[in-house]
């Protein structure tokens, strides 16, 4: 995600616990955000790919209908790669983006820095706009990761940690091997112009993770 200009002035302020984000999400379910039965639902679409994999809890925060293509994955494209990314933003301000009609711009998932809370805002099926690339995002999902690119203090062991599990099951689910050449960063993608997950982020650690979940 692009850079909206904002910095966080101290990160007790911003970071949020993952109890919460998941109070807030269900607060904002009357004007769309969250609802018991969205999540339900959300669960009863996947349940039956992600038998053979066991994902991290995720709680569903839909995106604006105007941000993503709705699709049949992996019928309609093959899903092999994954795309990380960095939101610079915080989390509670990318899921105002995600949810804004305007923006044109949504991930799969994100995951917060505090605690490794996940949002999943798109369904796995669908095809998020994130990479800025119309074939890679046929052919991915895209992770965000609450931050900014030069503030390593965001990476937490938690974010790590839960990003890592999300990662490794998405790989089970799809038969995604779980190397550098599927598991990419958002500046890998051909063409794009951003930076994206940036070089403080631990790619060393986080494959280690990712085949060791």
């Amino acid at each position: 995600m692009e850079a909206h200009g904002r910095t966080p002035t101290t990160r007790r302020a911003l970071l949020r616990s993952g109890a919460h984000l998941a109070t807030a999400a269900t607060g904002l379910a009357v004007t769309g955000f969250a609802t018991a039965a969205t999540a339900a639902t959300a669960r009863a679409d996947d349940r039956r790919g992600r038998r053979a994999a066991a994902y991290p809890p995720t709680h569903w925060i839909p995106a604006s209908t105007s941000n993503y293509r709705v699709s049949s994955r992996p019928t309609s494209y093959p899903i092999d790669f994954i795309v990380i990314h960095v939101t610079q933003e915080t989390f509670p301000d990318a899921m105002k983006i995600f949810q804004d009609p305007a923006k044109q711009v949504s991930a799969h998932y994100m995951v917060a820095s505090a605690d490794g809370y996940i949002g999943q805002f798109v369904r796995e099926k669908d095809v998020a706009w994130h990479a800025g690339n119309k074939d890679y995002n046929n052919r991915s999902i895209g992770i965000e990761h609450e931050g900014w690119v030069d503030q390593p203090k965001w990476f937490t062991d938690e974010m790590y940690a839960s990003s890592a599990a999300l990662t490794a099951a998405i790989c089970d689910r799809y038969g995604i091997p779980k190397t550098r050449d599927h598991i990419i960063g958002h500046v890998e993608v051909p063409g794009a112009d951003h930076t994206d997950p940036g070089p403080l982020w631990d790619w060393d650690r986080y494959m280690s993770l990712v085949n060791g979940a």
